[in-house]
């Protein structure tokens, strides 16, 4: 009975202990700037706030969607800038099957589970394991087994990095420790490339270089068929504004 009480005290100032690290964490805001383009993050959901760079005469703006504190990002409801996972998109009727076993998630929207969850990566405190101000900043995030209905321990990793002049990329690492599980990460920032306030999109010209969609039915499922673009108000192999189909679109895609 002693050895008994001494493991779940043990096991209990464990538990306390991963608490008491995790509420340690801060929320923090991050900069990375080289000549006229500024980037600026945060490590909650690691997000997106702010790019700012010049346009072809010189005139520089925010060109993402974002908030102006951190109170809002907690209540975002539309993942601004955010890190998206374990799963973006959505899965049907908030279960999977894998190796034999169903696993059963949050349902979050209409049924079925949205973009990981009810706590998703984007609602989560990420790591900053390395940053430099000229150059690049990575997040990391461990993700335990069981988060939010998954199975097995996930590390991921997030580095938003600069390339040559008014250019940056991202690069998106996710290894599972112990167990197969499924991942489909995102980088959810909303462009306006004339400026975070200068109105609609609708005239900004595109050119996708995607020949195929995955169609959804009704509640936004994928259906696991892959069809081409040609012909459709998908199709933007050929620069097009971005409004010039949309009408085309059905009803529950708009």
């Amino acid at each position: 009975m002693f050895k008994v009480y001494l493991v779940s005290s043990f096991l209990l100032g464990l538990l306390l202990l991963a608490q008491a690290h995790e509420n340690d964490k801060k929320i923090g805001f991050y900069q990375l700037k080289r000549g006229n383009m500024e980037l600026n993050l945060t490590n909650y959901g690691a997000t997106i706030v702010s790019v700012i760079v010049p346009d072809k005469h010189g005139n520089l703006a925010d060109i993402t969607l974002g908030y102006d504190d951190i109170q809002q990002y907690e209540n975002d409801t539309v993942y601004f800038g955010a890190l998206i996972g374990r799963v973006a998109n959505r899965i049907g009727h908030a279960r999977f099957t894998l190796d034999g076993h169903t696993y059963k998630l949050p349902a979050n929207d209409h049924g079925n589970t949205l973009h990981g969850g009810t706590i998703r990566f984007s609602d989560v405190i990420w790591t900053v394991e390395s940053h430099k101000e000229d150059s690049y900043i990575t997040f990391t995030y461990d993700s335990h087994d069981n988060e939010q209905g998954f199975p097995g321990r996930l590390e991921v990793s997030v580095t938003y990095m600069f390339i040559g002049t008014n250019k940056y990329g991202v690069k998106m690492i996710a290894r599972p420790v112990d167990k197969a599980t499924p991942v489909n990460l995102a980088q959810h920032t909303y462009w306006n490339l004339r400026g975070h306030n200068s109105g609609d999109i609708l005239s900004h010209e595109v050119q996708i270089f995607g020949s195929q969609i995955t169609p959804v039915d009704k509640k936004l499922i994928p259906t696991g068929k892959f069809a081409s673009v040609k012909g459709t108000p998908y199709d933007f192999l050929e620069p097009r504004e971005v409004g010039s189909r949309i009408h085309d679109l059905p009803a529950y895609m708009t």
